[in-house]
């Protein structure tokens, strides 16, 4: 019982830690930066921040949300984020205790989550994230317990492949239905590369049934979310937000639900 007490506590702590660092990450490696030098400094008057104010969540809180220096307000994302990880590890070791498993589940989530804040903002999903956690992912497929390396392997290969075809299709689809609207859009091809490149790491994790369901509930919350919205402005969807939020539904319901569909389609009994 203590230990189901302390593992899920100190996780989200470290959590709160891996989310001030994430915050860096989804600001810097869009546009190119290093996320070692400079260190932490306010974006207004660039001055640096003491490691007293960089403590996770606490000195945001304590300073009101304001540089110490020149006291212009300081971007609630950043408490924001360091929170929602910090929750996510405690959930994930909640979950699966202290293993391997929740490890590998607590990277994949906070990899997603800062997919979705560096698409959402730039339009952009680096190669930190997505070959970086391709490489987390298929290492830690030798680890006991989860998805083998196999499994990881061929699951990355397909996840690439099939949203690289999606792509393809897609280019040709739009160019021949609506000439110009790439163009129009400031692009030439209608899948980014990071999306494939994205997939292609979520297949690491989740192998080829994961690569399926996260395509499919990616796409549908795609089109119900956004696709009004890229009607009317034009604007190409930002698919990476979509896909990792059906990659996260996959990862922790994944099971459940390709089960239901088998037993549905009269595979499985």
């Amino acid at each position: 019982m203590a230990e189901a007490l302390w593992v899920p506590i100190v996780a989200g702590l470290f959590g709160l830690t891996i989310g001030s660092f994430l915050n860096v990450c989804t600001l810097r490696w869009p546009v190119d930066e290093s996320v070692v030098s400079p260190g932490s400094h306010c974006p207004k008057c660039e001055e640096p921040v003491r490691w007293y104010d960089n403590v996770p969540l606490i000195s945001w809180l304590l300073l009101r949300g304001r540089c110490r220096h020149c006291e212009e307000p300081v971007s609630v994302q950043y408490p924001l984020v360091e929170l929602a990880t910090g929750l996510v590890w405690a959930g994930v070791f909640a979950v699966h205790g202290l293993s391997w498993e929740a490890l590998r589940g607590a990277l994949f989530l906070t990899i997603l989550f800062g997919i979705s804040i560096s698409d959402a903002r730039f339009y952009i999903i680096p190669d930190e994230f997505s070959v970086g956690g391709a490489v987390f992912g298929l290492g830690l497929s030798f680890a006991p317990g989860g998805l083998g390396w196999l499994d990881a392997l061929i699951g990355a290969v397909v996840g690439y492949a099939v949203l690289w075809l999606v792509g393809v299709a897609g280019t040709r689809l739009i160019k021949k239905l609506s000439p110009g609207r790439l163009e129009e859009a400031g692009v030439d091809q209608a899948m980014g590369g990071g999306d494939v490149k994205m997939m292609m790491m979520i297949g690491a994790y989740l192998g080829v049934w994961g690569v399926a369901l996260t395509t499919f509930l990616g796409s549908v919350l795609a089109l119900v979310v956004f696709g009004p919205i890229s009607a009317l402005s034009k604007r190409l969807v930002p698919l990476g937000i979509f896909l990792a939020a059906g990659a996260a539904v996959a990862y922790a319901w994944g099971d459940q639900m390709v089960a239901w569909y088998l037993r549905f389609a009269g595979i499985a009994g």
